[in-house]
This record gives C-alpha cells, sequence and structure tokens, in this order.
C-alpha cells in the first residue's frame, strides 16, 4: 500500500472473557492502530476491562453470537476507516505476535483475505475430535466455495478494505466464517492462508463443546451455500424427485391401463414425491430470484 500508512484495526469478538481479554488486547495493541472488542452480551468484567485498556467497546445486551459481534466490528471498522482489519479470538487462543505475518500478504497486495491456519504451523497441539471436524468442514467449504484451503474455520483473518466492503456477514453464529468465504469466491477476492500458531491448553475443549459447535457450523455451511446457489442445492435435487415421481406415475398408469387396479405401494410414492419434488423446485424459484434481486440492488 504505497503512499500514507495503512489504518490497522484489530476486532475481538468476546463473550464472558475477563480471564484472557486484558492479555489479548495488551499484545494485540503492540501490531494495530485501534482495538474494537464487541462484548455479546457478557456477564461477567470483559467489557469493562477492554475500556479500561482504551479498546472501542460494542456493548450487546444480549449474547447475539459470534457472527452478529462479527457485523458490528465489520461496521465500526468501516466507520474508522480502517484499511486492514484483523479478527481474532479473545481468549487466547491466537498469538497477536501473527499478525504481522497475517497482514503481510495484504500489504504486498497479494491477498484481499488472509487466513491465519493451524495446521500450516510447525507448532501444532489440535485435539483429534477438534482436527477432525476442522478438516471435515474445510474440505465442504472448499466445495462450495473453489478455494483451496488447509483451516477454512480459522477465525484469526485479515482483510482489505475491498474485502471489508464486499463479504459483509449476515450470519449470527459460527457459520459466519464460512459464509464470509462464500461471498469472497462470488466476489472473485483472493484468499491466501499463512502458518500461525495456535493454543488449546487450558481452555474448553469439551467433546460436547465441540460436537455444539460442530452442529451449529454443518447447519451453517448448508443454509448458506443453499442460499448462496438454491438451483444448485434445491433445484437439482427438486427436478431429480419429481423426475422420480414421473417414472412412478407411468407405471401406475401402465397397471391401471392393463388392469384398471390402483397399486398404493406405487400411488402413495408417487404422491409423497411429486409433493417433494414441487416444493424444492418451487424453493428454488423463489429463493433465486429475491437472492437475484437483492444482488442487483447493492
Amino acid at each position: 500500500m504505497p503512499g500514507k500508512k495503512p489504518l490497522i484495526v484489530a476486532g475481538i469478538p468476546a463473550y464472558n472473557e475477563e480471564k484472557t481479554i486484558a492479555k489479548v488486547i495488551v499484545l494485540t495493541k503492540r501490531y494495530v492502530d485501534k482495538v474494537i472488542v464487541c462484548d455479546d452480551g457478557s456477564d461477567d468484567l470483559t467489557g469493562e476491562i477492554a475500556k479500561e485498556l482504551g479498546a472501542i467497546v460494542i456493548r450487546h445486551e444480549n449474547n447475539m453470537g459470534v457472527g452478529a459481534a462479527t457485523a458490528d466490528i465489520f461496521d465500526k471498522a468501516r466507520e474508522l476507516g480502517a484499511d486492514i482489519l484483523v479478527t481474532l479470538d479473545a481468549d487466547g487462543q491466537h498469538d497477536p505476535r501473527d499478525i504481522p505475518r497475517l497482514i503481510e500478504p495484504i500489504l504486498k497486495g497479494e491477498a484481499d483475505i488472509v487466513i491465519g491456519s493451524r495446521f500450516l504451523s510447525e507448532e501444532k497441539e489440535v485435539p483429534k475430535l477438534r482436527e477432525f471436524g476442522v478438516k471435515v468442514f474445510t474440505k465442504m467449504t472448499q466445495v462450495i466455495s473453489k478455494y483451496d484451503l488447509t483451516d477454512a474455520q480459522s477465525g484469526f483473518r485479515a482483510f482489505n478494505k475491498r474485502a471489508l466492503y464486499t463479504v459483509y456477514p449476515t450470519e449470527k453464529g459460527f457459520g459466519v466464517i464460512t459464509e464470509i468465504l462464500i461471498k469472497a469466491a462470488r466476489s472473485n477476492l483472493r484468499v491466501k492462508e499463512v502458518p500461525t500458531t495456535i493454543r488449546y491448553k487450558g481452555l474448553e475443549t469439551s467433546t460436547k463443546g465441540v460436537l455444539s459447535h460442530g452442529m451449529e457450523v454443518a447447519l451453517s455451511i448448508l443454509k448458506v451455500a443453499s442460499i448462496e446457489h438454491p438451483l444448485k442445492y434445491y433445484g437439482i435435487p427438486g427436478a431429480i424427485i419429481f423426475l422420480a415421481s414421473l417414472i412412478l406415475w407411468f407405471k401406475q398408469l401402465q397397471i391401471f391401463t392393463q388392469t384398471r387396479q390402483v397399486v398404493v405401494q406405487i400411488t402413495l410414492p408417487a404422491i409423497a414425491l411429486t409433493l417433494i419434488g414441487l416444493i424444492l423446485l418451487t424453493t428454488a424459484i423463489i429463493l433465486y430470484t429475491i437472492v437475484t434481486a437483492i444482488r442487483e440492488h447493492r
């Protein structure tokens, strides 16, 4: 970025992170110009600590989810005129000392979005179950977004100004991580990964938490993908199911012509498949029309 020094802003979604938020803010301030903390309905001292340390604090009265917090961080970063926005977790998983490495491809004009990958780093301490889940969701995201990534679920990211105004998040929960990449692909943004360290020691990594998180991410990926590509995810299955119902109806018609009998085992599935197929096709057309209209009026 030639000319004036770019304004680098860090955004930290936080929910009940009073034990770690201070260290994260203090370290982060070494590498950025401003720090935004979205206190997502915490009932501890997270917001107060962040404010005392000089962060710009956005307060949610209720817990709205990391996606909603990220959206507000995007809004505030735009308001501040940020040239680069770095997002990272408040629980200490991400090391702020990796920020210079994260923003380097943007400063060199090589990428619009940079992702800190935990799997490219030589220092890895990722629990096996979490690693398996992340890789599954990364593969799903690759299919949808076409980006060749190793860690599509990393929240440690840097965005240039173009990306900041292009991939505005609308998902409320953890699905925001995938939503951003899908929108980036749609706008042909350049996405690059760099190795970053991540720490889980001393943090909550229970099986229940991993499974709950995984279910939310999976459902969000499917929802975002289906909305972004309704003809593909609703229209094609709908057409196949409707075609299957026509085959059954044709078979029933042949039987009726020859025997004057209605075979319940054929007719009922035919009715069910017809209804399901028509519902999916109608949904695809409606969603496609709405999504197209929204995009044309942006």
